[in-house]
């Protein structure tokens, strides 16, 4: 697809703060400053509301809670995505890195090595009666935060942060298929993944197979019966053409026949999309993108089960992918606005799809949000929002697509997504070349 563009698109603009009336002076007046965690969770607590239903394409908000989330009586209401990627590892949590200090922001610990205050204290922590840290490639109090963060928004028992998000591709897929192995993945799955799985892994006599779900789940289910499956490996969704895998219909399939699920839901975002919900074994992200946010900061994450991830984690130690602790800091601070910022593409990157559907210069829009897509019902049942990237293919050739790029006057020409610029790039002489 020469004349292809994909869009990544951004509109962060958030309403002015009304000024705040200065309090009487009463020594019971009190002053509520909002912040962007638990407005509607505060209010639904203190008047009873009932949860607003999810809704999809997500206009003009995505709402607080998953219909599964419903408070029940006697029971505090679950807390919402906003909530918990303000609070999540932190106050609500271990709260690991900020146990010794009332700051409200999480502290960066920089020391690689941690020191115990004797002998019994150390075998306490070997025998997991002490949480505490040994050395910084094993785990660290900042990295500790930003996991049990992105655990909560995942609803995982457990998550690894990496350096990378290809270290967490290929730690994950060495941790859990072993020599012998047959990994199935899609054929529009991750470029590099694509080459690590087909070129790497069969030397280490691991076979793989790439199938097409485009139409149905037959080709899956013909490789299924087949032989015995170690996994099934793909991204959901694809990139750049925004194919939504139906999970749930893949993790029945797998696990009726003893495959793992592994999901890369790094175009959907933990709020737009929970692989683990809909009965994935584990869920992947570039960290880099939408859990970041603003272009400035490269890592990856894995959440699953902690018996999965503990695997993982073993891999990850030998392979030395660890996450610097100024570089978990800076996820930290991204993920605060995570639910905010995701909110405001999806809405964006909906009405830039429909503007474009109805272009006459444009041929195709590649959107999962559009009716007209062919994943639009899969992403209305699995998805609150279609995400912050789309596709076009613009009615002309490869340079008609390059002039195309060139006349646009804000988004910067860069491959990647999820941050606060708009960015535009033209697979065929960029990610793809």
């Amino acid at each position: 697809m020469a004349s292809s563009v994909a869009l990544v698109l951004m509109k962060a603009s958030l309403p002015r703060r009304q000024r705040m009336d200065r309090p009487r002076r009463s020594p019971a007046a009190v002053q509520l400053v909002a912040g962007v965690d638990a407005a509607d969770d505060m209010f639904g607590s203190l008047a009873g509301c009932p949860p607003r239903p999810l809704e999809y394409p997500v206009v003009p908000d995505l709402d607080d809670y998953d219909v599964d989330d419903a408070p029940v009586a006697g029971r505090p209401a679950p807390a919402s995505d906003k909530t918990l990627a303000v609070h999540a590892g932190e106050k609500l949590g271990s709260g690991a890195a900020a146990a010794e200090t009332d700051s409200i922001a999480t502290p960066v610990v920089g020391g690689t090595t941690h020191w115990f205050r004797d002998s019994a204290d150390l075998i306490a922590f070997r025998e997991g009666r002490r949480r505490s840290f040994e050395y910084g490639r094993y785990g660290n109090p900042t990295v500790k935060v930003l996991e049990e963060k992105i655990s909560a928004l995942e609803r995982a028992e457990a998550t690894l942060v990496t350096s990378s998000g290809m270290n967490a591709i290929v730690a994950t897929l060495l941790a859990l298929v072993p020599p012998g192995g047959h990994v199935v993945a899609t054929a529009d799955c991750y470029s590099e993944a694509r080459a690590f799985i087909r070129d790497k892994l069969s030397n280490m006599g691991i076979t793989s197979t790439f199938v097409d779900l485009d139409d149905d789940m037959e080709a899956l289910e013909s490789v299924l019966d087949e032989g015995e499956v170690t996994m099934f490996y793909a991204d959901s969704m694809t990139n750049p053409h925004l194919k939504v895998v139906d999970v749930t219909r893949v993790a029945e399939l797998c696990h009726r026949r003893g495959a793992l699920v592994c999901i890369d839901s790094t175009l959907a975002s933990p709020i737009n999309q929970r692989p683990l919900a809909l009965g994935a074994d584990v869920v992947l992200h570039s960290a880099t993108k939408y859990i970041a946010g603003h272009h400035d900061v490269i890592a990856g994450c894995v959440s699953g089960s902690e018996a999965l991830v503990s695997r993982i984690r073993a891999w990850h130690h030998d392979l030395g992918g660890a996450i610097s602790p100024n570089a978990a800091y800076m996820i930290i601070r991204g993920l605060k606005t995570l639910a905010l910022r995701v909110q405001a593409q999806n809405r964006t990157a909906l009405r830039m799809a429909r503007l474009l559907e109805k272009h006459p210069k444009i041929e195709r829009v590649y959107y999962p949000g559009l009716e007209s897509s062919p994943w639009h019902g899969v992403a209305t049942r699995q998805m609150a929002g279609a995400g912050g990237v789309v596709g076009l293919e613009v009615a002309s050739d490869m340079r008609g697509a390059m002039r195309f790029v060139d006349a646009l006057e804000l988004p910067l020409i860069a491959t990647s997504l999820g941050g606060c610029e708009s960015l535009v790039q033209q697979p065929a002489i960029m990610s793809y070349w």
